[in-house]
């Protein structure tokens, strides 16, 4: 495990990670609404593309941002929760909780670069579809999120050879109960 209190960007990420090759390492961000007073928070495993959405009602600080993290990975098995990659946001600002209460390192991204969470990028794009610039997105409910969250995991992707990510992470999830 690494050090608490110590910073780690994403040039400290494991290799694997950065290829895709083992699953269990997660992208992270925000969509901002309307005059960033609204936010839904995103993470995206990067070999399944698996997507879960943050119900942020209230606000995005960094006490929410981290309940909310640790509220959903937390469901997760710890072989899927080896890393989080986020951007240097103050929403990140509770990094170490974060990190104790899931036994994941969290690592971020240098100054001004998003692409360097490519898959969470192209993850936000996608959600844009529902979740367009310039709205409130407080209005919508845990439920709203959940659907389509769900409706996004259950399409097939050119780059999972047509499997959606759902199909990926329930095949993960069926091999460690096996």
């Amino acid at each position: 495990m690494y050090a608490p209190g110590a910073v780690f960007t994403i040039s400290d990420r494991p290799a694997e990670a950065a290829d895709r090759a083992v699953p269990g390492h997660w992208e992270g961000d925000l969509i901002m609404g309307s005059g960033n007073s609204s936010a839904i928070g995103t993470l995206v495993e990067r070999a399944t593309r698996f997507t879960i959405l943050l119900h942020l009602p209230d606000d995005h600080s960094a006490e929410s941002v981290a309940a909310a993290m640790i509220e959903a990975m937390g469901e997760l098995p710890e072989h899927l929760r080896r890393s989080i990659t986020w951007d240097r946001g103050s929403e990140m600002a509770h990094w170490e909780h974060v990190q104790l209460q899931l036994g994941t390192p969290v690592f971020f991204c240098n100054p001004h670069s998003p692409w360097q969470r490519g898959s969470n990028e192209n993850t936000n794009r996608l959600l844009r579809f529902w979740f367009e610039k310039s709205t409130d997105l407080s209005g919508y409910t845990k439920a709203d999120l959940k659907r389509i969250q769900d409706t996004l995991n259950r399409r097939p992707r050119p780059t999972l050879n047509l499997d959606t990510p759902a199909d990926r992470l329930a095949a993960l999830l069926d091999k460690a109960a096996a």
